[in-house]
């Protein structure tokens, strides 16, 4: 943890912020999302921000208009290319989800958005499929800003009070120790979510059998 923290350091300040700023757009509007969930850039920002590298203020800023921004070009996206987005070989791949979300647009209408934005896998798809239901954009953009603040606002904090939190501890026990414990948390993490990335698969694995 401490060498990526220290390279992420010796960044510019203005490169940083237009990276995490790069990484929450992209995973809405180009699905960016299945592979690198935009929450953990949010994370290391704000643990940047702890340590006094960025201002909490700002990054809190970038992180939602750039998630307010990805979500609407992730709509646009739906809009104009229509349901032919959805079997983009991505989304074949995940067809039991994309039919869960097509579901939850249906019943929740706009407030899925905002549901969305806090499931990895929906945040990426949820823009682009309100967009190929023709959702109104003035509903989608009203719990897209909503849903934006709330997560942007939420993770960056969380990674401001985590990095406070693990300097304090490398402030009382040494750099080693804090390291050690930052690496039992992060493997703790990881292991949660490939257990549920596996239980999500099983559970997909017999919806497809039904």
């Amino acid at each position: 943890m401490d060498a990526i923290m220290n390279w992420l350091w010796s960044l510019p300040d203005r490169v940083l912020y237009a990276v995490v700023a790069a990484l929450v757009f992209a995973e809405d509007a180009l699905f960016v999302g299945f592979v690198v969930p935009g929450e953990t850039a949010v994370v290391l920002g704000g643990v940047l921000a702890a340590q006094g590298r960025l201002s909490v203020y700002w990054l809190g800023l970038v992180v939602t208009l750039a998630a307010i921004a990805g979500d609407s070009v992730g709509y646009v996206i739906g809009r104009q290319l229509g349901p032919g987005i959805l079997r983009a070989r991505v989304l074949r791949r995940r067809r039991h989800r994309v039919e869960r979300a097509e579901e939850l647009i249906r019943r929740w209408g706009a407030q899925a958005v905002l549901i969305a934005r806090f499931f990895a896998f929906l945040r990426a798809l949820m823009p682009t499929l309100a967009g190929v239901s023709r959702l109104s954009y003035r509903r989608f953009f009203l719990f897209n800003a909503v849903g934006g603040v709330l997560w942007g606002v939420g993770y960056t904090l969380l990674g401001f009070f985590a990095g406070a939190a693990y300097e304090q501890v490398r402030s009382a026990l040494g750099g080693a120790v804090a390291a050690v414990v930052a690496a039992a948390v992060v493997t703790a993490v990881v292991v949660w979510c490939v257990r549920r990335h596996r239980a999500s698969s099983r559970r997909g694995r017999g919806d497809a059998r039904r």
